[in-house]
């Protein structure tokens, strides 16, 4: 059984003090498995009212906890199972240049992650594309004619592991 915890949010520039029982935790749980269950079902695995339910649900939308909902498609079938992992340098640290390079990154659909890192480069993307062709093109005709990059890096992936959305409450 999960214990309480008390969560501090950072909503719209105030600190305020949430505190989540063990159906809120509970209840984020089985949603990130399955945000489709109806508030029945919701209300049957958690011994609780649908109504009671449903404003869980809302006080958690409310709080910020529950940013959105959203479909996992299947990347095989798309012909996105193709995975990269592109290390990037830029060529100076600077504020103005990992700005310009984020406001880019946000335009390339085939980046579905971006993390601005430590180390030896700036930036890991994480690629989806079809295959190696797609790839490669997408390396030489959009992600490389992005300023300020000195340097890249890219590591194929050979099999994916572990890939979830979850976040552990």
């Amino acid at each position: 059984m999960l214990s309480r915890k008390r969560y501090s949010l950072n909503i719209i520039g105030k600190f305020i003090t949430m505190k989540l029982d063990t159906i809120d935790l509970n209840l984020l749980t089985i949603l990130q498995e399955d945000c489709k269950l109806t508030n029945k079902e919701l209300s049957g695995r958690l011994n609780l009212s649908v109504t009671a339910v449903y404003e869980r649900i809302k006080k958690l939308e409310r709080e910020g906890l529950i940013k959105k909902y959203v479909a996992l498609l299947d990347k095989e079938l798309l012909d996105r199972d193709f995975v990269v992992l592109c290390h990037v340098r830029l060529e100076r640290h600077s504020r103005a240049f990992w700005s310009k390079f984020e406001q880019d990154v946000l335009q390339l659909d085939e980046v579905t992650e971006c993390l601005h890192v430590s180390g030896d480069y700036d930036y890991i993307l994480k690629v989806r594309v079809k295959d190696m062709n797609a790839f490669r093109d997408f390396l030489g005709e959009k992600l490389t004619t992005l300023e300020h990059i000195g340097s890249t890096h890219s590591t194929f992936v050979i099999n994916e592991v572990k890939s979830t959305t979850a976040i552990p409450v």
